[in-house]
């Protein structure tokens, strides 16, 4: 596995059981309210991860760009619909996402090295 996406997944992992042993009902909701989100509804999968790519460019940021790149990746989502998403994006946020969509390639890159 790559380092960065390693990197990611480790201290994502590391933080999320803290905040959830921490025992905060409405974090716990949150993250809940999250996962639910997501999953298959009159939206599939790849659609929302999409949607979820787009807004977490546009509101930059790298974490949720990160996660949602992943879960993009891993729910089949190609390079090609990948960035056309992120191109979306880049319109929508300007050129100041610009920086975030040269991190969000790169983390592809990285996932890609993976197969």
């Amino acid at each position: 596995m790559s380092d960065i996406v390693k990197e990611f997944n480790e201290y994502r992992s590391k933080m999320n059981e803290k905040l959830l042993a921490d025992n905060n009902k409405i974090v716990k909701r949150i993250f809940n309210l999250d996962t639910n989100a997501y999953a298959e509804g009159a939206l599939d999968v790849k659609t929302k991860e999409l949607l979820g790519l787009v807004a977490s460019a546009v509101l930059r940021c790298d974490d949720c760009i990160k996660y949602h790149l992943e879960t993009a990746f891993k729910n089949g989502i190609t390079k090609e619909e990948m960035m056309e998403a992120m191109g979306i994006a880049t319109l929508v946020g300007g050129t100041i996402v610009i920086p975030h969509l040269r991190r969000a390639y790169e983390f592809w890159e990285a996932l890609e090295t993976q197969r």
